[in-house]
């Protein structure tokens, strides 16, 4: 099999590993920098060139696209899949990922439990919009923000009002979130391929950070799932379409509550922690969609149809 990871940078530590685990399985493997890949549109006839060479001899591709050129890159993803590439992440899937309040919204709708949101158009009822996710301290969340980043505690419900306004004067849309005091700081990562929980881990803040993201130095413990827990991030990942994602929930007191399902979860923070290799589950994923594909009846008419 001849597979493409999607990458800006080969030496980055989930790239490599990705890499490391399909040459073990005996594929041949390239990186690709999917911001170099023209794209071609024609009838019939899909093609991507990728520094001046037609990459016409792929089976299957491992998208990492960072948040901030997601429109190029499942812009690629997609075209790939135009020319019966297989992919760990479909590209409308991607899409749907990156957008927070779609996200929130498809998740609500399948009924896994969420922190109390609010978004609205630079609404002037801020006082209103505190109280329906339960008052101060709350949470105060760019749409554009990843790891992290972009998300302030609000302590108090002056401090809130003022963020809020902050924000909006400078027309930067955000969603207002309700803190989960006794999650104490910390939440879980649950990394899920092909409807299996593979790895989980318990990431918690450093002191006095209520963010828990490893890149703003937190630190990570094995830990397993309950049932519920478990049920909660699978359920998350299939309903925004995802066999390979990087699903966030907190504990309360309520059960488990979905932060975000991440379409480009990193490999370093889950595999140290949890001793897993991760990596070759999503090989195996690749190397199961790529003989359905190929088995796919519907797929050899397309073929015969376009020969």
């Amino acid at each position: 099999m001849k597979i493409g990871i999607l990458s800006r940078n080969s030496s980055l530590y989930s790239t490599r590993r990705l890499v490391e685990a399909a040459k073990e399985a005996n594929h041949e493997v390239e990186v690709i920098d999917h911001l170099k890949c023209d794209i071609v549109i024609e009838q019939d006839n899909p093609t991507i060139y990728y520094k001046s060479k037609k990459v016409d001899y792929l089976d299957a591709i491992i998208p990492r696209i960072g948040a901030s050129v997601t429109f190029y890159g499942a812009s690629v993803v997609r075209q790939f899949e135009m020319m019966d590439v297989s992919s760990t992440v479909h590209s409308q899937a991607l899409v749907r990922s990156r957008d927070k309040l779609r996200s929130l919204q498809i998740l609500a709708s399948a009924g896994v439990g969420l922190p109390k949101t609010v978004f609205t158009n630079y609404s002037k009822e801020i006082k209103k919009i505190i109280e329906s996710v339960g008052g101060a301290p709350l949470i105060v969340k760019l749409l554009e923000g990843t790891q992290g980043n972009g998300v302030v505690l609000a302590p108090t419900k002056k401090a809130a009002e003022s963020m809020i306004e902050a924000f909006h004067s400078m027309k930067a849309r955000v969603i207002v979130q309700e803190f989960i005091a006794e999650s104490k700081g910390a939440d879980i990562r649950a990394f899920v391929v092909d409807g299996k929980v593979v790895g989980s881990m318990k990431r918690q803040g450093k002191e006095g950070e209520f963010r828990s993201n490893l890149h703003q130095g937190g630190t990570g413990e094995l830990i397993k799932l309950t049932k519920e827990e478990r049920h909660a991030a699978l359920t998350a990942a299939s309903a925004m379409g995802l066999d390979v994602a990087g699903v966030d929930l907190l504990q309360s007191d309520r059960g488990p509550l979905i932060l975000e399902v991440n379409s480009s979860p990193g490999l370093r923070g889950i595999e140290k922690t949890t001793g897993k290799n991760i990596a070759s589950p999503i090989i195996n994923y690749l190397e199961k969609a790529v003989k359905e594909r190929k088995n796919n009846p519907l797929r050899r008419k397309k073929i015969k149809r376009n020969a």
